[in-house]
């Protein structure tokens, strides 16, 4: 879920298949699961992480109803699964770094499975921090430009108190602290905006590319198996032209 074209990774991730979104769904699931636990309250007015994920899951397209369901089911929950967070570090192919975003009730068998892949498909996992220093915690805000005015766009996330905004031919990217991340979401919904995507995010300060098919079919392998983890909720990488499939 992420990589160098914001909006295309996007368009991918929507246009998904429907056994795809259920996967999606089931990570944002226990997302929902954790920001309750942790925030205390299954009512996103007085939980802000929750409101954050429940952003998050809106602009993967998840169903109200989806949402509504299991926010009713966690306010009632007791003896739920407890979900441990943990990232992995390692190496693609070509020098590619990968951080591996886990939410796993059973860490020795998520740390075999990502270090079966990394091995297998790139250049094995290393040690924590290893390649977590080339990159930055950001909050980012995705929003589709369609009609909206770039100038007008980039004052408004400005004012909000965002850090940066980039724009392109298809989108906006906002990016903002991370501890400011709820209030400018919070900011630029109240003035209109909606979002294609929103999270926080392990952004990489500079890019790798490969030039070999061979090595960009890997890679590819590589970050497919990673998602189709039901234990894998990101992975973070600084491949630049993951998208020229």
């Amino acid at each position: 879920m992420s990589g160098h074209s914001k909006f295309h990774n996007i368009a991918k991730r929507k246009g998904a298949n429907d056994a795809k979104k259920g996967k999606i769904f089931t990570k944002i699931g226990r997302e929902l699961a954790i920001a309750c636990k942790e925030g205390g309250s299954a009512n996103p007015d007085n939980n802000s992480r929750l409101r954050d994920v429940i952003a998050k899951a809106k602009a993967n397209n998840m169903p109200n109803d989806n949402i509504k369901r299991l926010l009713d089911k966690m306010s009632g929950a007791s003896g739920a699964v407890d979900y441990e967070a943990i990232n992995y570090e390692g190496y693609g192919v070509g020098g590619v770094a990968v951080i591996v975003e886990t939410l796993t009730d059973n860490r020795n068998r998520t740390a075999a499975d990502v270090r079966h892949l990394l091995d297998k498909f790139g250049a094995g996992m290393g040690a924590t921090g290893c390649v977590g220093w080339q990159f930055d915690q950001k909050g980012v805000l995705v929003v589709e430009r369609g009609e909206l005015d770039e100038d007008e766009t980039m004052m408004t996330a400005l004012d909000a108190g965002a850090e940066d905004f980039q724009a392109d031919d298809e989108s906006f990217q906002i990016y903002t602290a991370p501890d400011d991340f709820s209030a400018v979401r919070e900011a630029l919904e109240q003035a209109g905006l909606t979002f294609a995507q929103a999270e926080i995010e392990m952004v990489p300060q500079n890019y790798i590319t490969l030039e070999s098919e061979d090595d960009r079919a890997k890679m590819r392998k590589l970050l497919d198996n990673l998602e189709d983890n039901d234990d894998v909720q990101n992975v973070w990488h600084n491949w630049e032209n993951d998208d020229e499939d």
